[in-house]
């Protein structure tokens, strides 16, 4: 038997460390070649490490959120032959991790339900739900007790009859569980911040220290625009794709820009020089179940309503499931943010650096409007904008999110050369 060491990998443009984001596998497991055993993140991206050898594991080389450099060893495998390593001093073994500074809740080591802390929570993965069989559940209804407070013994967690019992049989167990979810509650959680929240967290600090920021809101009437989509959903729908109000904005960002190109632009301030572009690099800021990140969509001047929608779909996916490249996350030149229903009706979203604007959509809604002395009932919406104030001037601002409403509410102005 031999020893094969993987090193943390060169991942290219010059990137000199990485943060260890997440472990798949832990001392003593058996792998397969190709099989993914880390997620570790650049500035950029996260991207996965696999094994190139198959083996059995046996030193995991840091811990999650710690930072490492490239060339570092990340993990020691025994594998059948020679291996690709002979020196006698091992990887350290990762440390256990205090329970409270775990990113997730790990599923206890198994324990008798009585031994449970009445009133704490369960741990088990984020979103899992506790594992029991009808009849346990509808006994636990009856008793006012919370599966998530009780221990399972049984297989995978499942909750038994018993550990019910034992959950039960604490003096202090019903008190504690009153039905209808009024359980005193005295347990906290302590959620470490690494991997991508650590990048937002940071991100959002320097662009809120460097940038001098001015938020600008303006009321657009979008009722002629959504009678736009819905009817070109109606006639090409099936052919071409629906079509949501985003590729719409995209097209009005792109005509505007036209006349203010100081708007299209990034901010070196360590050299001092703004970069004007005559491409439309839009980023799309998109939520996912890990974090905000902002996915691009390139060259939206060059793309019609339907290659550009289907563009949005295609990089927001690719974000949401953490399969979006470096390039695909990378060079936007000005960012649409929208929380879509939830959008509010003002927002001041923060400006993604290096770019000095960003258009935040907010909420459509239905309300009474007076249009030439009449009250009738239009469909509003809201923009949110931020600028950098250093390189874009107020009433260029204010003009620019004119031109966008403009195009909005007269969208046959979208197309017209």
């Amino acid at each position: 038997m031999g020893t094969h060491v993987i090193k943390m990998p060169d991942i290219g443009e010059g990137i000199a460390q990485v943060e260890l984001v997440e472990w798949f596998v832990k001392v003593g497991d058996v792998i397969a070649e190709d099989q993914v055993v880390a997620d570790v993140m650049t500035d950029k991206a996260t991207v996965e490490i696999p094994s190139p050898v198959s083996g059995k594991v046996l030193a995991l080389g840091g811990q999650p959120g710690e930072v490492m450099p490239v060339g570092s060893e990340l993990i020691r495998i025994e594998v059948e032959g020679n291996g690709n390593h002979t020196d006698a001093p091992q990887a350290k073994a990762a440390e256990p991790v205090p329970e409270a500074a775990r990113p997730q809740a790990v599923q206890a080591a198994p324990q008798k339900a009585a031994e449970h802390e009445a009133g704490a929570p369960v741990p088990r993965q984020a979103g899992d739900k506790p594992l029991a069989s009808p009849a346990v559940r509808k006994r636990a209804l009856d008793a006012g007790i919370e599966l998530r407070y009780v221990h399972g013994s049984g297989p995978a967690g499942r909750i038994l009859h018993e550990d019910l019992d034992g959950f039960m049989s604490k003096p202090h167990s019903a008190a504690e569980q009153a039905p209808g979810g009024y359980a005193k509650r005295t347990d906290s959680e302590q959620v470490p911040v690494i991997g991508l929240r650590r990048k937002i967290a940071q991100r959002m600090q320097d662009a809120k220290r460097r940038v001098a920021h001015f938020s600008y809101v303006e009321e657009i009437d979008v009722t002629a625009l959504e009678a736009l989509r819905q009817q070109l959903n109606a006639k090409h729908g099936d052919s071409r794709g629906k079509l949501t109000l985003l590729p719409f904005l995209v097209r009005a960002l792109v005509v505007a820009l036209r006349d203010f190109p100081q708007i299209n632009a990034t901010y070196d301030d360590e050299a001092q020089v703004i970069t004007r572009h005559g491409a439309v690099h839009v980023g799309i800021a998109t939520q996912g179940d890990n974090g905000l990140m902002v996915p691009v969509l390139r060259h939206a001047e060059a793309g019609s309503l339907w290659a550009n929608a289907g563009e949005i779909a295609r990089v927001a996916n690719a974000a949401r499931t953490n399969k979006a490249s470096r390039d695909e996350l990378t060079g936007s030149t000005i960012t649409l943010t929208s929380l879509g229903a939830l959008g509010g009706i003002v927002s001041t979203p923060v400006v993604n650096t290096p770019e000095v604007a960003i258009v935040g959509v907010n909420r459509m809604v239905e309300r009474p409007v007076v249009v030439d002395g009449q009250i009738v009932v239009r469909k509003m919406m809201n923009l949110s904008s931020s600028f950098d104030h250093r390189v874009v001037d107020g009433m260029d601002a204010a003009l620019f999110i004119q031109a966008v409403r403009g195009l909005l509410e007269q969208p046959a102005c979208l197309f017209v050369e």
